[in-house]
């Protein structure tokens, strides 16, 4: 059995100076990654290739999610804030690359097709998601789905080889595990200004929340000194921490399939993570 290194290898692939003294990295997506080993392994026809097939899926990712880091703001930036948004658009496009070139060597022509119609379409669902962030035409639900579907559609390439058995559990399986991965990473989105503006949060206090505290997001009025105290007013610690029980509950209701013990230990391991962070004791909701 191979040991699981792919942040290892992904890590030495994004290796570059400029990048790791100017940008701050997105989450590695390890479960997504770790998920799809998990097919792959029980696909005979690919199983040769799982590794590199996660690799790369992991690269094209982190060069999605580098992008999306880049500030859209119209506002006057400064220049080191110009600076970090050049750099982050160059990471996402030499993270994408590397993809194209470790297929190549590999002679992986039809995956280097694959990938490359899956990230377009990532792209075109980015544009949807944007126009409608950009007219606050989401709820939170809208929001959790649509994030969901951009970050699971690069891993769906990999349905078609899989046999009809997977097939039919994957779909599924990636999203519960890609929407842990997003609560999760929505759970840390109160600390700054720039994540907190389109997170859950701000969907759900948009929907939610007082006339007045919408207007002010609504007027883009919000400042750090705002975020917390919305937070509490709105419970919303709590409320991910809901959607994340929720999610894991769907995870172990699928696990009751019949699965191999391998595969079903795999899987627990994977959810691991979420687990604990579900075991936190509620957070005391206090007003004024």
């Amino acid at each position: 059995m191979k040991r699981y290194r792919i942040p290892e290898l992904a890590q030495k692939a994004m290796k570059h100076d400029m990048i790791s003294s100017n940008m701050e990295m997105p989450d590695f997506p390890d479960a997504r990654i770790r998920l799809l080993i998990v097919y792959l392994d029980k696909t005979p026809s690919i199983k040769r290739n799982s590794e590199l097939y996660a690799l790369v899926t992991s690269l094209v990712q982190m060069g999605l999610d580098t992008h999306d880091l880049i500030d859209t703001d119209d506002e006057k930036k400064s220049e080191r804030e110009m600076r970090t948004r050049q750099v982050n658009v160059l990471a996402g496009d030499f993270f994408s690359s590397r993809f194209y070139q470790l297929l190549a060597q590999a002679g992986e022509v039809n995956m280097v097709r694959q990938l490359s119609e899956a990230i377009c379409e990532v792209n075109r669902q980015k544009m949807n998601l944007y126009m409608r962030v950009k007219q606050l035409l989401l709820s939170t639900d809208d929001y959790m789905s649509m994030l969901v579907e951009l970050k699971m559609y690069l891993f769906t390439t990999f349905q078609y080889f899989m046999d009809e058995v997977n097939q039919k559990s994957w779909p599924d399986m990636l999203r519960a595990f890609t929407q842990c991965e997003i609560v999760r990473e929505e759970l840390n989105k109160n600390r700054e200004l720039r994540t907190f503006k389109g997170s859950w949060a701000f969907w759900h206090i948009l929907q939610e929340g007082t006339e007045e505290d919408q207007q002010l997001l609504r007027d883009n009025q919000v400042e750090v000194r705002h975020i917390k105290s919305l937070w509490t007013k709105y419970n919303i610690h709590n409320l991910l921490l809901d959607k994340l029980r929720q999610t894991i509950a769907d995870i172990q209701n699928m696990l009751r399939e019949p699965i191999s013990e391998k595969v079903h230990r795999d899987l627990m391991s994977i959810a691991e993570p979420f687990l604990r962070i579900t075991r936190e004791p509620l957070t005391v909701v206090k007003e004024g």
